[in-house]
């Protein structure tokens, strides 16, 4: 019976770090300020007919804290990969000098580090809840082993474990948000 609870314990950690990581990606995308090659990770670019990435088909680099560069592998694809910025929403005019865009990053207003910051508490939130139904189903796996032949003390036991490592990924999802709510809101 003690194997079947490591396991549930061990599927319930792994399941929540696949949470934290999602999560982690999610806030990378969030800008706070600085320019990053990572801003540009959700861009699709027409690649001859096919949404690709925009990694897959250029460099992406950064000049300065203010200007992110777009160096093409092809020089055709100038026009198509500033199409993909322009659409993906993110706020970007990228101007095109002939061999690659550039891009500058505007300084961020108090209304819009704000609307980040609420952003973040969003992902972090869905993170949370990504943690809560994990622990749900290891819990009714837990109920499963009782019906098997688990003794109670070993449920309650089991329970309260599965409590413990719920609290400790909560308060690592909300020490992420703390740092990027931090990162966000510095000038």
């Amino acid at each position: 019976m003690t194997e079947d609870l490591e396991m549930i314990y061990d599927e319930f950690k792994a399941s929540n770090n696949k949470s934290v990581e999602h999560l982690e990606a999610e806030l990378q995308k969030v800008r706070a300020g600085k320019a990053t090659p990572s801003m540009l990770f959700s861009v699709m670019v027409d690649y001859y007919g096919n949404p690709t990435p925009i990694q897959q088909v250029a460099n992406i680099g950064t000049m300065d804290a203010r200007t992110i560069t777009v160096q093409p592998w092809e020089k055709p694809m100038l026009n198509e990969i500033a199409k993909g910025i322009i659409n993906s929403n993110l706020g970007f005019a990228p101007q095109n000098n002939g061999d690659m865009l550039i891009i500058n990053v505007p300084a961020l207003t108090e209304e819009r580090r704000r609307e980040l910051v609420k952003k973040a508490k969003a992902e972090c939130e869905t993170a949370k809840i990504a943690v809560r139904n994990n622990r749900k189903d290891a819990l009714d796996m837990v109920k499963d082993l009782k019906n098997d032949g688990l003794p109670e003390d070993m449920m309650k036991f089991a329970e309260t474990e599965i409590q413990n490592i719920t609290n400790s990924y909560m308060t690592k999802i909300d020490s992420l948000l703390e740092t990027k709510e931090k990162d966000i809101m510095t000038l």
